[in-house]
């Protein structure tokens, strides 16, 4: 191998290790060194060509950071870092992006319904689940968290009801949502083949 080709090598292994922040150094230095393997094992053939195979550095590091936040919130558990690698994913896919809305959504309802829930006993007038009618004849049925003045025009479904059934769904959907896209980020990490192969 030139001079040439080699010094080619490390200028594109340079480039994917500084995008690689935020990484162990450990995890970092290893894919730097099975990148090298897989472009010296391709490079008989051309070097173009296995740096080809390879994509750009940026993008490359991207997918090896996403891969890396995915694995850590698959450990962790948190739906915050969950959140946190599922925004990373969906700038990188369009599943990922369906997966991050599913998910918002889901915290969301259950955030929602847990916080009714603590509330109630504090406004116990104008929180809880509504049903109000919109002067067309028609009702809409609206979650209410107390935190406005006046209680609602309309009729409380739950009354205080709101409070273990608020609890309940609300930690579940927390759960199945936490579930929902710990399977997504699974299925995709195992579709993801090695670069090495």
């Amino acid at each position: 191998m030139s001079e040439d080709d080699s010094q080619r090598i490390e200028a594109y292994l340079s480039k994917v290790r500084r995008s690689l922040r935020g990484m162990k150094d450990q995890d970092v230095r290893e894919i730097i060194d099975e990148l090298r393997s897989h472009v010296l094992d391709k490079a008989p053939a051309g070097l173009d060509t296995a740096l080809a195979s390879l994509g750009s550095p940026e993008e490359l590091a991207r997918q090896y950071v996403t891969d890396d936040l995915l694995a850590r919130a698959e450990v962790s558990r948190s739906p915050l870092r969950i959140l946190d690698s599922l925004f990373r994913w969906a700038s990188l896919s369009a599943a990922g992006f369906f997966v991050l809305l599913g998910s918002i959504g889901g915290y969301f309802l259950g955030a929602a319904s847990i916080l009714c829930a603590l509330l109630k006993p504090f406004f116990p007038r104008n929180t809880g689940l509504w049903v109000i009618p919109d002067g067309a004849g028609d009702s809409e049925i609206s979650l209410r968290l107390g935190l406005s003045g006046a209680p609602p025009d309309g009729r409380e479904l739950l009354g205080w009801w709101i409070i273990p059934i608020g609890l309940t769904v609300g930690c579940a959907l927390v759960i199945l949502t936490t579930r929902f896209a710990l399977w997504c980020v699974r299925q995709y990490r195992r579709s993801r083949v090695p670069v090495h192969v």
